[in-house]
């Protein structure tokens, strides 16, 4: 392939996408190239295309009397069969069972199976639908098409940086980078959300960031976005007299953010009109959530505004081609969202973990606990101790980079700096953030200059540690299975395109009938190493998932249930995933764990069938 032209980053938001480019110039060319923003073209409405820099991730499934071909085809279309962006959000929201959003949030659902055809969930069952990983790979092939149409070049043979939340694991990365594939990627690498909103900032101060911070500084990333909440620490350090950025500790994926505030005002929408003797049906609640997201927008947006009109179409024989009106008020945001999700609370709070019900509808899980709030505190408390025992207590952010559409609301962010100044007993600064809708796509697009040497990295690696499950060997106990330890195969911040060989610990490799293996997770352990066997990890280790797979040994009439020796060796590729490979005495024999990611996960018992190949 010949030398890429340009370096892109890619925001593969929940709410927008956007496109972010530099030259690709070597270092010592001169100064650093600037970082641009592509204008994407999109239909805007029947027979309409206009460009914006934010392509809603919206995605709309035109049935056969919605809206003719010729009124959505774009320049480098003949045949649309679906309509991505501006008008997908608008028409989606009059014919909401033939939109698809949220597909990011469905690629991190476990419990069904994210390469089927679940998309729009609700919809009709005739109805035309596609799978979150194809509503992800749509997204980047408008993307792919846009850059080719406005730059003459394919986006496919530049230097590609895809950010997807710091909290992904491996299972929601692994989907992610078949999705790039799928929509005819080959040239990129993952990056985290957080990350490249650090980036963007140390973009905008230039030079000058050196001034701005002073060794043990400790910074933290509050990311509330569409669909998710995130929260990274940065922290600065003196290495031989230069500073140097190290991100030290990352949240767990917190499925919270403006989709559940959309839900809720829609919810106290109807409330009031329930009082008026108007009952919405769900088809109907789908379109209102979607006109109190623009009314939330526009509310956070100009704190003039009292109030915003929303409306949805009427049902039933009586409203027949009639519409229902209603209004989300600025009342309903500081009492709704506000309050509901960003109450003032103490450094102790915990989220509250409700008893569920035993029978619940499929869908998004959607985090229990709305309070961004007390999430925040249980991830700063957790740090203690992270480093180790005698690391002490975790020392306290200095500033705030927010970062995510949420956090654009000048009432939110103050409400954050409020509550951590109360914890911290001082003041705690907020970093200047660049536009927060286009500051990860060029935070993206910085990483990759930095990446040739015009910029600084932040030294970061893996974001969690990873761990395989060793089953104990000791005597049978009635009624007592077999303790499973966690081996380390993947320690917290193991650089991109390293591994790590265990081969000072053999392992007996179950072949010739149904074995198990788990993969195991932890964003708090960060002094793990390779070959560590853990016993007792006190709620600190989760599991991601789990295989059921038959292992052939490759010897003809070798036993049943014969356990082979072996050593493990991990890799945490260039992309951004992790690798494992069991190695036989001889190395001859290499039997490579693939999670086939296609498979249902039961929620709650996390149980995950796989396939693997053996190659010899």
């Amino acid at each position: 392939m010949k030398q890429s032209e340009f370096i892109v980053g890619i925001d593969l938001g929940t709410t927008h996408c956007v496109l972010a480019y530099a030259e690709a110039s070597p270092q010592g060319s001169g100064e650093r190239p600037s970082i641009r923003v592509l204008p994407i073209p999109q239909i805007s409405g029947p027979g309409e295309i206009a460009e914006s820099p934010l392509l809603p991730s919206f995605l709309f499934l035109p049935g056969p009397h919605d809206v003719p071909a010729e009124a959505i085809r774009l320049p480098w279309q003949s045949n649309p069969d679906v309509v991505v962006g501006e008008f997908a959000r608008s028409r989606g929201a009059e014919i909401p069972n033939r939109l698809v959003f949220s597909a990011k949030s469905w690629l991190c659902h476990s419990g069904v199976d994210r390469t089927a055809r679940i998309l729009p969930w609700e919809s009709p069952p005739d109805a035309e639908r596609i799978s979150p990983v194809e509503a992800t790979s749509r997204l980047l092939e408008h993307l792919r098409e846009a850059w080719r149409h406005a730059m003459g070049v394919p986006l496919e043979e530049q230097i590609v940086y895809v950010t997807v939340p710091a909290s992904f694991d491996a299972v929601a990365r692994e989907l992610t980078v078949r999705a790039a594939r799928d929509a005819g990627l080959e040239n990129f690498t993952l990056l985290e959300e957080p990350q490249a909103a650090f980036y963007s900032w140390l973009e905008v101060q230039g030079d000058g960031w050196r001034k701005a911070v002073r060794p043990g500084d400790l910074f933290l990333v509050c990311d509330v976005g569409g669909g998710t909440t995130d929260f990274s620490l940065i922290r600065v350090e003196d290495e031989g007299g230069e500073l140097a950025l190290r991100r030290i500790a990352v949240g767990d994926h917190i499925l919270l953010g403006g989709d559940n505030m959309d839900l809720s005002l829609a919810y106290a929408v109807r409330a009031e009109l329930m009082e008026k003797g108007i009952r919405l049906d769900s088809w109907q609640l789908r379109g209102l959530t979607l006109a109190c997201r623009s009314a939330k927008e526009r509310l956070l947006s100009d704190s003039e505004i009292r109030s915003v009109p929303v409306s949805v179409l009427g049902r039933g024989s009586s409203l027949i081609r009639g519409t229902i009106r209603a209004e989300v008020t600025r009342r309903h945001v500081e009492r709704v969202l506000l309050e509901g999700f960003f109450p003032v609370c103490g450094l102790g709070d915990r989220p509250d973990r409700k008893v569920r019900s035993g029978m619940r509808e499929m869908g998004l899980c959607y985090e229990e606990e709305p309070e961004v709030t007390k999430h925040l505190a249980a991830f700063l408390s957790r740090q203690a101790g992270a480093d180790g025992p005698s690391a002490g207590p975790a020392p306290f952010p200095s500033a705030v980079l927010f970062n995510g559409g949420v956090m654009k609301a000048e009432l939110f962010r103050r409400r954050i700096l409020d509550v951590l100044s109360k914890w911290a007993g001082r003041s705690v600064r907020e970093l200047p953030s660049a536009d927060l809708d286009l500051a990860v796509a060029r935070g993206a697009a910085y990483y990759g200059l930095a990446r040739l040497g015009q910029g600084i990295r932040i030294r970061a690696g893996a974001a969690r540690s990873y761990y395989v499950g060793i089953e104990s060997s000791m005597p049978a106990v009635p009624g007592m299975p077999a303790p499973v330890k966690a081996l380390c195969v993947v320690p917290f911040g193991m650089e991109e395109g390293s591994s790590a060989q265990i081969k000072d610990k053999e392992f007996g490799l179950i072949v010739g009938e149904p074995a198990v293996f788990s993969l195991l997770s932890s964003p708090v352990r960060r002094t793990d190493r390779p070959g560590d066997l853990i016993e007792d990890w006190d709620e600190q280790i989760e599991q991601v998932a789990t295989m059921e797979t038959v292992l052939s040994s490759g010897e003809e009439g070798s036993a049943e249930g014969t356990a082979i020796p072996v050593w493990l060796e991990s890799r945490f590729t260039e992309v951004g995933t992790l690798e494992l490979c069991c190695v036989g005495r001889e190395e001859e024999k290499r039997w490579k764990l693939e999670f086939n990611l296609r498979e249902i996960r039961d929620p709650g018992s996390d149980k995950h069938k796989a396939d693997s190949r053996n190659n010899e």
